[in-house]
């Protein structure tokens, strides 16, 4: 058994339940991920009140990372004893347990280098990063982006990569606080 969080109706914090739920063995394409760590996303709100909606009951959270423990029929992409990451919406949701089976599909191997927190607490930061750094635009150095939100989680790894790039960041935050974190981080 696992735990887990689940909800069944929407609202606020209040309909969330902590429950142990059977895991099984993975299916087709699939496989059975032990989480190490589990990442927290504001959109995880929006499924919990219902702004995206999603079908009833279900599990919350949409990133995290952990050990493949089993794989089912015709997953080539990891194997048993695999760190990984994953981010998504709709198609992840249940990131809040601590074991679950999950699409081998968007499962992202982790080098030893980078560790199951600081990965499940960026992958979707760091993948929405690389979009904008590297297929939004053909970016030269010299060129200037504007950056709102630089001392968010996407906003502090464009930054540094577009000062790795030799770019000019032009940033704006909300507080003098976060101009001095942004400004630090590039």
């Amino acid at each position: 058994m696992a735990n887990a969080i689940r909800f069944y109706e929407t609202g606020g914090p209040e309909v969330l339940r902590y429950e142990q739920v059977a895991v099984g063995e993975p299916g087709p394409g699939q496989v059975r991920l032990r989480h190490a760590a589990v990442g927290l996303n504001y959109a995880d709100t929006y499924f919990r009140n219902g702004t995206y909606p999603i079908p009833m009951p279900n599990g919350l959270g949409v990133e995290a990372a952990g050990v493949v423990e089993a794989v089912g029929e015709g997953v080539t992409n990891v194997d048993v004893g695999d760190r990984v990451t994953y981010t998504g919406f709709i198609n992840t949701l249940g990131a809040y347990s601590t074991e679950r089976l999950i699409p081998a599909a968007p499962l992202i191997r982790l080098p030893d280098s980078i560790s199951c927190e600081t990965a499940a607490a960026m992958t979707m930061r760091g993948l929405t990063s690389a979009y904008l750094m590297r297929r939004i635009y053909d970016f030269k150095p010299g060129d200037s982006i504007l950056l709102h939100a630089a001392a968010g989680g996407v906003g502090l790894i464009v930054a540094q990569w577009a000062k790795l790039l030799g770019l000019t960041v032009i940033g704006t935050v909300s507080s003098g606080a976060k101009a001095e974190l942004a400004r630090a981080h590039g």
